[in-house]
């Protein structure tokens, strides 16, 4: 194989890890338009449904694609530590909102109250079900599956979740970190999520740790109304 052809193979396998994700940075960059742009009386929160919709339509016709996803098993023992691995990230993510650990708070988060000061319930679900079961795989394919081994291989695919160096774990985790508002929470989040890779040598024990800390982060932010962490 050439290196011209290795570098489209490359490429073709790049392609279906980073749209999904691409397309989410993209509708946040261009909300502020988008709802400006909405007939007067329109809820503007409810855009969050296309946005995790567009992310979610990329994620199925890309799925023949994530060989990594396939089989779809995870042994009792494995769930289980996933899921206590999601868990303990959520614990340090809520606190660290210190100052210092921010960008600041640039908005007040996604609020899914009603003008009269209760919760939307369909909104409110609508976005629980985005964060808790499309953003993990979707933001799992590409910084885990993609970034954190393509820091150490070009050829991506070729590189077992074992074989990850420490160099590559910390540098994917600073750049999933600046991803976040909560830069410190993100940065502990991604080395977390990185190392289960690492450890458990399949995507699937960060979806599902992602997938937990993201379901109690939205309970939590309901029940308590800190919508900015959200």
């Amino acid at each position: 194989m050439t290196l011209l052809t290795q570098a489209a193979e490359d490429a073709r396998a790049a392609l279906p890890r980073s749209l999904p994700f691409a397309l989410y940075i993209a509708f946040l960059a261009i909300l502020p338009w988008l709802r400006a742009a909405l007939p007067a009386g329109w809820d503007g929160r409810w855009l969050y449904g296309v946005q995790i919709g567009a992310v979610l339509l990329a994620l199925l016709a890309f799925a023949p694609r994530f060989g990594e996803l396939r089989p779809v098993v995870l042994s009792g023992r494995a769930m289980a530590t996933a899921i206590l691995v999601g868990a303990g990230v959520f614990v340090g993510w809520i606190h660290l909102d210190a100052a210092w650990a921010t960008f600041g708070r640039a908005g007040s988060g996604f609020d899914p109250r009603t003008p009269a000061g209760d919760i939307d319930w369909p909104l409110a679900m609508l976005r629980l079900f985005g964060a808790a079961a499309v953003v993990p795989v979707m933001e799992e394919l590409f910084w885990r599956s993609f970034i954190l081994r393509w820091i150490d291989e070009a050829a991506f695919l070729r590189l077992a979740p074992a074989a990850i160096s420490l160099r590559a774990l910390v540098i994917s985790a600073a750049l999933f970190g600046i991803e976040h508002t909560l830069w410190c929470a993100g940065i502990m989040a991604g080395l977390t999520y990185g190392a289960l890779y690492r450890q458990s040598g399949t995507l699937w024990s960060p979806i599902l740790a992602h997938a937990t800390t993201n379901l109690l982060l939205g309970i939590w932010v309901l029940a308590t109304g800190r919508w900015w962490f959200w």
